[in-house]
Order: structure tokens, then C-alpha cells, then sequence
């Protein structure tokens, strides 16, 4: 019987209920496909903060070194907005997290269910059947770059500083990534920056051209400024495969698309690097305004763990059931309230909570 060794990071707000959901579906995994789990839980983010007096310990942040794949809830809540140093701040755990293991590509897709093709603001017609992965730059970028800070003026006043920084090896690196993926896919990639304002951008235009002319010239390349993508992504969104991107714009071009898909919800993502354990969380936060309630949807941390199942343990035949059983309670009319207030209530539908998801998706599993 083969052991994994999964890290557990609930984190803050709602992390604990969807997590919960995440461990029942494990334990049916360890049932059905011989395996076994070796889970060691952790603290990150505003919980860690308040046990530790840090977002990450090195402790935590050691153990997730030594596991096979790491699965994270979310972290902050406005207890905290403000109200502890900057550096202390709950995403600094994440931050942290990320830097630490070098975790440099982030694969965030942005599927529609048919099911939920009607809980979009677009249109059904421009968004059934929709399927991008965004590739998006984690490591770098104005997130990291130096110098950055908060600085007092010599005439008085204060300027905030961030430097977006790239070096050609880091945008190789992760072009690598989007090329490989869209070759597995329908081998289209639209490469995303600011090349005519941003000298990064620029040097990030020339470097994936180049890696595109010398190794993946049977992969389409596109390049497209980041704001056009922006716009298109609300015209025309089934026209994308693969968008590369650096971190900044990563961030902001994946979480509108997330809303085309009905929720934020429904969206896992993967965080990976050269060897070494993914990361696996959902896009969405930590919804404090509901936590403790029951009524968070669980289903893109599920669909996490079944991107760590796919891409870390090497598992994809259990990914795929763990996917196609989402899609199956989603057409059998389960709802969390999210999606419900997406403007999904129809006849035949069923309002649930956490746990009644969680128990929509065992069921369809055990049913297979």
C-alpha cells in the first residue's frame, strides 16, 4: 500500500468547514485506491498569527517541506486588517509559503459546469463549454521585487514603493510551463503583459518569443496586452487555451474570469515547482462573514485536492472521479448558497450546506 504525506493548512474563516469536506473525501480516496494519507496538520495566516505571533513558523513551514503535497484553505480576516504589522499579516504566511519552496507556477482554471453555464453574468452562449488555465508567475514580479516599502519624504509626505522584477530565467521557466500545458491541451497560448508601457513587459514578450521559435513552435503563440485581455475575457472568453501571465496581472485576470464560471467558489488552483511538494488551495478567501455558519461551498477545495491527487501524487484516475462526481451533483441540481445567489434557483434544485455538498459528492463517488 503506497503513504503519502499530506500537510493540512486550514487557515482562517471558512478553511476549517471546507477542509473538513476535503478529509471526508480522502478517506474515501484511501478506501477505494489503496493508498494511505499521512496527515500533519498546521497553522497559517491570522490563526498561526494569534498561536505563534507569526503567519508562518519556521516549524510549519519545515514539515511542509519534507511532505508529498500541501492543501491549504485561506487565510485573513478583517480582526487582523490593520491591526498587526504589515509583515505579520495573515497573507504574508502565504507569501512566505510560496517564496520559501519556490513554488513558481500557478495553474488556476477557469471551467465552466454546464450546470452552471446560466449562473454567469455572460450570456450562456459565450461561456458553455468554457476551459482556460491561466499559468501565472508566482515567485516574482511586484509582489517580491526590491526595493519596496513605505517611506518618509524629505519635504514631508510619504511614497509607497513596489518594483515589478523579472529576470529572463524566471519568465522562462514559467513560459515552459503554459507551453507544456497547452500542448496537453488544445495547444494555443496567449501571453499576457504590458509590453508597451513596462520594460518587463517587454523583456517578456522577447523571452517567450524566443523559448516559442526555439522549442515550441507547434504550440500558437499570442501576445496580448493584459488589459486587452481583461476586456476580451468578458467578449469573447472561449477564444483562450492557456493565458500566461506574470504575478500581478496573474492575480487580477484570473479572479474576473473566476466570475464568469458562476462562483468563486467552484475554482482550485495548484501552486508547483521544480521538485518538492505543490501547494493546493482554492481562489477564493476566507469569507468571514459566513464562517462558522455551514454554508460555505467546499467544492474548489475539493477540486484542490484533486489537482494534488493529479499533479503531486500522481493519482489522475481518482482526480477524474473526484471531478466528474462534482459535475454530476452540480446537474442533480445541489446547490451551496453561492451559487444560488448566482440566480440559479430553479425546480428541481436543492439549497445545501458544507456538509450536505460534502455529502452529494460521496455519494455520487460511491456510486461510480
Amino acid at each position: 500500500m503506497t503513504n503519502y504525506s499530506i500537510m493540512i493548512l486550514p487557515g482562517d474563516g471558512i478553511g476549517p468547514e471546507i477542509m473538513a469536506e476535503v478529509r471526508r473525501i480522502m478517506a474515501w480516496v484511501e478506501d477505494v485506491h489503496s493508498v494511505t494519507f499521512d496527515v500533519t496538520d498546521g497553522l497559517i495566516g491570522g490563526c498561526s498569527y494569534e498561536a505563534h505571533g507569526v503567519p508562518l513558523s519556521d516549524e510549519i513551514l519545515a514539515a511542509a517541506r519534507e511532505a508529498d503535497a500541501i492543501i491549504m484553505g485561506c487565510v485573513g480576516g478583517p480582526q487582523w486588517d490593520g491591526k498587526t504589522d504589515y509583515d505579520k499579516r495573515p497573507e504574508a504566511g502565504l507569501l512566505r509559503l510560496r517564496k520559501e519552496l519556490d513554488l513558481f507556477a500557478n495553474l488556476r482554471p477557469a471551467m465552466c459546469f454546464d450546470a452552471l453555464a446560466d449562473a454567469s453574468s455572460l450570456k450562456r452562449e459565450f461561456i458553455a463549454g468554457l476551459d482556460i488555465l491561466f499559468v501565472r508567475e508566482l515567485a516574482g514580479g511586484v509582489y517580491f521585487g526590491e526595493p519596496r516599502g513605505i517611506e518618509t519624504l524629505p519635504g514631508g509626505g510619504r511614497v509607497g514603493i513596489n518594483t515589478q522584477r523579472y529576470s529572463d530565467a524566471e519568465i522562462i521557466r514559467i513560459a515552459r510551463v503554459a507551453f507544456d500545458m497547452a500542448r496537453k491541451r488544445g495547444g494555443r497560448v496567449h501571453s499576457a503583459e504590458k509590453a508597451n508601457v513596462m520594460e518587463s513587459g517587454l523583456l517578456w514578450r522577447e523571452e517567450v518569443s524566443k523559448l516559442h521559435a526555439s522549442d515550441y513552435a507547434d504550440v500558437k503563440l499570442e501576445h496580448i496586452l493584459a488589459d486587452n485581455c481583461a476586456m476580451q475575457l468578458v467578449k469573447n472568453p472561449k477564444q483562450f487555451d492557456v493565458i500566461l501571465t506574470d504575478n500581478l496581472f496573474g492575480d487580477i485576470l484570473s479572479d474576473a474570469a473566476a466570475m464568469l464560471t458562476g462562483s468563486l467558489g467552484m475554482l482550485p488552483s495548484a501552486s508547483l515547482g521544480d521538485g518538492g511538494p505543490g501547494l493546493y488551495e482554492p481562489v477564493h478567501g476566507s469569507a468571514p462573514d459566513i464562517a462558522g455558519r455551514g454554508i460555505a461551498n467546499p467544492i474548489a477545495t475539493i477540486l484542490s485536492f484533486a489537482m494534488a491527487l493529479r499533479y503531486s501524487l500522481g493519482m489522475g484516475a481518482a482526480a477524474d472521479q473526484i471531478e466528474a462526481s462534482v459535475s454530476k451533483v452540480l446537474d442533480q441540481g445541489f446547490r451551496t448558497g453561492d451559487l444560488m445567489q448566482a440566480g440559479l434557483m430553479q425546480d428541481g434544485m436543492q439549497q445545501v450546506g458544507t456538509a450536505g455538498m460534502g455529502d452529494a459528492i460521496l455519494a455520487a463517488l460511491e456510486n461510480n
